[in-house]
């Protein structure tokens, strides 16, 4: 690696700073990627769980659904007296600077219903609260996945900031002031040589001097 800096006291100072930020930069971000990472990993595990859950909550409400059809013909009149969803919020919370989504789902009265009870049963109830299960874990899930494709963007940046400092400029300023370092020694040692030298001249023409 070609090195270009001019081998000053300065220039030396200003490298060890440059290297020793560098290096403290690299430690913060490893500690960063680690923190992302173990939040990514227990949101994994989390997704598999509501996953596995949804799965299931779908296939029960759909066939309540069904089982209400049967029993009072198609819900299709029903269904339009449903509202239009407001009951969703969202917010963040901050993990080592990256924004992870919140939502929350405010929670209705179970006896809060969009429809009359005279011309319902209890089997379209049932299918109304599993299709409330539904959309709650829909939330959770929607919620953990926009997180984990949050923090898996956040790491793979994160990454590459480190290893450009771990494999370019960390190197780059080590180099620089092993440069700097041995060019002033090589510096301090000619000075030296060439003062012998000149003590040298100076003691012999003393001498010479002397015997005259």
């Amino acid at each position: 690696m070609a090195v270009s800096a001019v081998p000053t006291k300065g220039n030396l100072i200003n490298s060890k700073k440059s290297l020793e930020l560098s290096t403290l930069g690299y430690e913060l971000l490893d500690k960063k990627r680690n923190i992302l990472i173990r939040e990514l990993m227990s949101l994994i595990d989390k997704a598999k769980s509501v996953q596995s859950k949804i799965d299931k909550a779908y296939e029960d409400a759909y066939l309540a659904l069904e089982m209400a059809n049967i029993t009072m013909g198609f819900c299709g009149e029903i269904s339009r007296s449903v509202p239009e969803e407001d009951s969703l919020t969202l917010s963040y919370r901050s993990v080592m600077g990256v924004e992870i989504p919140i939502v929350a789902i405010k929670e209705k009265n179970g006896l809060d219903l969009d429809y009359g009870l005279y011309t319902t049963n209890s089997i379209l109830d049932l299918a109304r609260q599993r299709f409330e299960e539904v959309k709650t874990l829909t939330a959770q899930l929607a919620e953990i996945e926009n997180s984990v494709y949050r923090l898996a963007t956040a790491i793979s940046t994160t990454q590459r900031r480190a290893n450009a400092l771990k494999n370019i400029m960390i190197p780059r300023f080590e180099e620089t002031v092993k440069y700097i370092t041995d060019a002033l020694d090589e510096k301090d040692r000619e000075e030296f040589s060439r003062l012998k030298v000149i003590k040298r001249q100076k003691q012999e023409k003393k001498e010479n001097t002397e015997a005259e």
